[in-house]
């Protein structure tokens, strides 16, 4: 997805510390480690939210989709999934292998989404976890400089921390430098897309999130010009989410018809 969406999902990865050949049962297993020390440190600073509306639509639409994701696990190891929402005004929203996942406020409030379109985000995110597209980016030089002050990153914009030059780092190396692949993005869009229409969200918002997102930059340069080289440009991610809007409301009439 966009640097708005994608910022600290390669930064999440770099806490796990791993080479490049480890198995996907190890993968998941530090980056359970990993993600629980770095959400318990949100959590002393005070910016986990578990109380606000918005918090409690994204845990409602993450544990509606869950058991869905469970059933497209192919991975042969099953998920501990787990979710966070986390009190920013960044634009951001990211899963780690093995299903384990934050949303910021930022993503929901300030783009003003509804629940099918925190869905198109919540699967993109878990179609990532899915396909394994973050083991592929993991590899022990991009770790071990990371771990320890990752949650600092994390909360520079809520606290003004001094480590808001680190979270500038952190963005460029990890969602610049080394973003996913343009076939693991669009992968993650035709998954995603699928995913929330089998578990009873509409699916024909995701053309149109896109949109939101090309506002919500504000025509700034820069970052996203040079994700164009590797992500799916706008128009090209709607065009394809467009071709498999027929697909994807057939699987989203047959949830609603199976549930009433």
């Amino acid at each position: 997805m966009k640097k708005q969406i994608k910022s600290f999902a390669f930064a999440a990865l770099a806490g796990v510390v791993l080479t490049s050949c480890a198995d996907s049962a190890s993968i998941n297993q530090q980056a359970a480690s990993s993600y629980t020390q770095e959400m318990g440190n949100m959590r002393a600073h005070g910016v986990i939210d578990t109380s606000s509306k918005t918090a409690k639509r994204v845990h409602a639409v993450f544990n509606k989709m869950v058991p869905y994701a469970d059933q497209a696990n192919e991975t042969g190891q099953q998920f501990n999934w787990q979710i966070n929402v986390i009190k920013s005004k960044e634009l951001n929203a990211w899963a780690m292998p093995g299903g384990k996942m934050a949303f910021y406020t930022g993503l929901v409030d300030t783009l003003q989404l509804n629940d099918n379109e925190i869905a198109v985000v919540m699967g993109h995110e878990m179609a990532h976890a899915l396909k394994e597209h973050g083991k592929a980016k993991v590899n022990f030089g991009m770790a071990t400089n990371i771990a320890a002050s990752l949650g600092h990153a994390a909360l520079s914009t809520v606290i003004g921390s001094s480590a808001s030059e680190l979270a500038v780092g952190l963005t460029k190396d990890f969602a610049l430098d080394k973003p996913y692949s343009r076939s693991a993005e669009t992968e993650a869009d035709e998954v995603g897309l699928m995913l929330m229409a089998r578990s009873g969200y509409n699916p024909e918002v995701a053309p149109g999130l896109w949109q939101k997102m090309a506002k919500a930059s504000g025509g700034s340069k820069g970052a996203l010009d040079v994700l164009a080289s590797t992500h799916p440009s706008d128009e090209s991610r709607q065009e394809n989410l467009q071709r498999l809007l027929p697909e994807a409301m057939e699987l989203y009439k047959a949830t609603k018809n199976k549930n009433g």
